[in-house]
């Protein structure tokens, strides 16, 4: 019973790595949004206390 269910959860997780990989590939093609990483360069001030 045991084996069974790691057997399921192997097979589980390859298939949803394989899926991710399929969406990275195909996602763009079928849902429009933008797919590249925001390059907004931010700058924020900071302190650092010395000791």
């Amino acid at each position: 019973m045991l084996w069974r269910l790691i057997k399921v959860l192997i097979f589980l997780t390859i298939v949803g790595g394989i899926g991710l990989v399929v969406y990275a590939y195909v996602g763009p093609f079928f849902f429009p949004a933008d797919f590249t990483a925001p390059s907004i360069e931010i700058t924020e001030p900071i302190t650092l206390d010395p000791k």
